[in-house]
């Protein structure tokens, strides 16, 4: 799958817990065809573990994909970050939050993590 970038002990925290195809496709509730396609066209990022895609759980919450995922992504993507550079972001820890960003998108501080691309990204 072309859209997966680097693997993942190169831009995840070891301590990520990642989903395969299969598991994303029964938390959404959708065919793995669908999952596939979500991460091709960057609705989803996953990594590369053992040769096959691997979505960070934290990319979800109990509705779906989390509420800001996608904007925060698509802000990193139009302010021209490549799919590494957007996960790599997403799991540099913020000293100030006291998290990485993709963590963040699950507290009150998920505003701020987009704020924070945007301003980043330009």
């Amino acid at each position: 799958m072309g859209s997966v970038p680097l693997s993942a002990e190169t831009l995840l925290p070891s301590d990520t817990e990642t989903l395969t195809v299969d598991e994303v496709a029964a938390r959404l509730r959708v065919s793995t065809n669908r999952v596939r396609t979500l991460i091709r066209d960057q609705h989803l990022l996953a990594v590369s573990r053992g040769g096959a895609p691997a979505v960070p759980a934290v990319f979800f919450d109990d509705l779906g994909i989390a509420k800001h995922f996608n904007g925060l992504v698509a802000v990193l993507f139009d302010g021209g970050y490549t799919r590494d550079e957007a996960m790599e972001w997403l799991f540099t820890e913020q000293d100030d939050l006291g998290m990485h960003p993709a963590a963040a998108l699950h507290t009150h501080s998920a505003r701020e993590v987009i704020r924070r691309a945007q301003a980043q990204a330009f």
